[in-house]
């Protein structure tokens, strides 16, 4: 009996070490024509430091960092707010939480927050945290997790501390301190395509960045004059972290560009498009 389970257990290691050889040669064969979800949806964000988030998350990130510089709040804030909604949500935009919470601060319509509907809105949410934020004295020269408790006022105080690091990852590439820094892989079917892309994503640029003269009519894509160097990486980054949800196909700044096909950033031979705009491109209809 004991001869026969051990005889038992040895074939059984034994086909598992078959699939797991045959899995990494058909991997390996197949390459990049080998669809996996989790990695058609990853992006990574180098500024001084690596962060891995999905899509979803990425986008969020965008739009929070978006609204605190839109609402010209220091660097400071933006950290403070990413790691507040890193910790409350994963910074995903949750229907429920603990009690009555919702959203991407699990903020709570009966403490005053909003209904449960404009909560759910990340930049009504986000509009909020920073809002509250910027009533607490003295909360520029606080520890990230103190300020984001007097906030927040959770039952677990030290807990934003631990996003910290990462949220200033974040907040260098999305607020334009580094060069390239955001780069997604994007699934091969996108959200949106065509004109509907294009006019949603102008939309949504004109809304988090406060934006204007933005022509919403080009169904290809878009281009936006920044002020300079660093707020051209601003919206360059904030496009490619909305790239599933928007269809963008093809983001390019001064001599770099991103690719939805490469999921990366590269060098261009020369200037492409207008001169000094930050050019998005969408997928085509169909």
């Amino acid at each position: 009996m004991w001869v026969r389970t051990r005889a038992t257990v040895a074939g059984g290691v034994v086909l598992i070490l078959v699939a797991v050889i045959a899995i990494w040669l058909v991997a390996r064969q197949v390459g990049d024509n080998l669809q996996l979800p989790l990695v058609a949806r990853k992006c990574t964000v180098q500024a001084d430091g690596r962060v891995a988030l999905d899509a979803d998350q990425m986008a969020n990130a965008a739009t929070i960092a978006a609204i605190g510089a839109k609402r010209g709040m220091p660097e400071r804030a933006v950290v403070v707010a990413l790691a507040t909604a890193y910790q409350e949500s994963g910074l995903r935009n949750l229907a429920d939480g603990d009690r009555d919470s919702v959203g991407l601060f699990q903020q709570r319509p009966s403490q005053g927050w909003g209904t449960a509907a404009q909560i759910r809105d990340p930049r009504y949410a986000a509009n909020r945290f920073y809002a509250a934020l910027k009533k607490v004295r003295g909360w520029e020269k606080m520890r990230v997790t103190d300020a984001a408790q007097r906030v927040q006022r959770s039952a677990f105080p030290e807990a934003y501390q631990k996003w910290a690091d990462d949220s200033e990852v974040l907040s260098r590439a999305l607020l334009g301190d580094a060069s390239g820094a955001v780069a997604c892989t994007v699934g091969r079917t996108p959200v949106m395509h065509g004109a509907a892309a294009a006019a949603q994503l102008t939309r949504n640029l004109v809304l988090d960045w406060g934006l204007k003269g933005t022509d919403p009519t080009d169904p290809t894509g878009l281009a936006v004059t920044p002020g300079d160097q660093r707020d051209g990486w601003r919206y360059a980054h904030w496009l490619v972290s909305h790239a599933q949800d928007h269809g963008v196909k093809r983001v390019r700044f001064g001599d770099l560009e991103w690719t939805a096909r490469n999921g990366s950033w590269g060098r261009v031979d020369g200037q492409q498009g207008p001169a000094g705009q930050v050019v998005a491109e969408v997928f085509n209809e169909g």
